[in-house]
């Protein structure tokens, strides 16, 4: 009786240091954004995301969702640091801090050359989701409507089209090429000429995106 009480306490307290083992484990899931692959280490609060558009590939504006007209820009990039990074499920939230566009041409009659394009009232808030389809939510921020400032070169002088979202866009992350895009997203003229479209709709998908805060810039997963 002495050796059976011995070996079920023995028993007891092997099960005990186990579910004490595993429990920590099966607590400390993978992060929504994670560096490497899918179960890499978890991207840190503060770090700074980068890509560049998905190589061969263009930004464009035109004059709608499913258009051809208007403007497309071979480089393009943009800058976000990372503020929030919890545990999947959920959504990590992100600060976009820089996006550019640059040897950008036109074919819209009338239309020279583009001059620039500048986005303004940065820094804006983008929400990264690991829910069904990896929706994206890139929204206003403090100082205002998120904001594009065209500026374009024609057969009669130089013209401002400013284009302004006081609600936000909708996009995708994908795993695949680690990548982030957006498709025929709307932004409406506030300022310029007839020759400016009334609404202009953006398109691009930048990949891969990369940590850059972390040596050797791996590439970023959403889980």
């Amino acid at each position: 009786m002495r050796i059976r009480r011995t070996l079920a306490a023995a028993s007891l307290a092997a099960i005990a240091l186990t579910g004490a083992a595993v429990a920590p484990a099966q607590a400390a899931g993978a992060a929504v954004l994670t560096t490497g692959s899918p179960s890499g280490p978890a991207v840190s609060v503060g770090d700074t995301l980068t890509a560049n558009l998905v190589s061969g590939s263009y930004a464009t504006f035109y004059n709608s969702a499913s258009g051809t007209s208007g403007i497309k820009c071979a480089a393009s990039s943009f800058s976000a640091g990372v503020t929030s990074n919890p545990s999947a499920p959920g959504s990590a939230v992100e600060r976009l801090n820089t996006q550019t566009f640059g040897s950008c041409t036109s074919n819209v009659l009338g239309v020279t050359g583009v001059r620039s394009i500048t986005v303004t009232n940065l820094p804006f808030t983008n929400t990264v989701s690991d829910a069904a389809g990896n929706p994206v939510s890139l929204t206003p921020g403090a100082a205002g409507a998120m904001g594009t400032t065209v500026v374009l070169n024609t057969i009669l002088g130089s013209i401002n089209c400013v284009y302004q979202n006081s609600t936000g866009i909708s996009g995708t992350t994908s795993n695949t090429g680690n990548t982030i895009g957006f498709s025929g997203q709307p932004f409406t003229l506030v300022s310029g000429p007839g020759l400016c479209f009334s609404t202009g709709y953006f398109s691009a998908t930048y990949g891969p995106v990369t940590d850059s805060s972390v040596a050797g810039s791996p590439v970023v997963y959403v889980n």
